[in-house]
């Protein structure tokens, strides 16, 4: 390669690394942060994990809501998933929701997941962890938020890994 074509393949990768560099600067000083306790909880309405329909969090106003982030391949999620549905079989009728959200995972995975533990709270799906990563600021599954009657945040809890 002559010496006019070697430097311009060199500048023009100088300024992919430049570039690269910037993108990661960027992400790395504008993540959302996560939700605050006493703050409202980003709404959202997501498709049923069986696919029949959407449900919104905000259909949950009035009732007190344990927001479970889960995958079928966490390993901690697999063992809080029966603690989960022991607290929705014994409590729900006080007004306590369960509301599991399958965060970056395969459907038929999450269903399998969903049948293995026989939970039977409702779970929404949430295919590319957009829900989890953005509005949550989700960075470890199991992830959980206690939401209060008025849909604002008053507990989470995060994996630590």
């Amino acid at each position: 390669m002559g010496g006019p074509l070697k430097l311009g393949a060199q500048a023009i990768a100088v300024a992919g690394v430049g570039l690269l560099a910037t993108l990661l600067v960027w992400k790395l000083t504008h993540q959302t942060p996560p939700p605050k306790v006493g703050g409202p909880a980003p709404a959202f309405s997501l498709q049923r994990l069986s696919g029949d329909g959407d449900l919104s969090l905000r259909s949950f106003r009035g009732k007190t809501v344990v927001l479970n982030f889960f995958a079928s391949w966490c390993g901690p999620c697999k063992r809080e998933a029966p603690v989960l549905e022991r607290l929705w079989l014994q409590d729900r009728a006080q007004g306590l929701v369960v509301l599991g959200v399958d965060s970056n995972d395969a459907r038929s995975d999450a269903q399998h997941f969903v049948k293995a533990h026989d939970l039977t709270y409702p779970v929404v799906f949430d295919q590319d962890g957009r829900l989890a990563s953005n509005r949550y600021a989700v960075a470890n599954l199991p992830a959980t938020y206690i939401l209060n009657t008025d849909g604002r945040v008053v507990g989470r809890s995060e994996e630590r890994r």
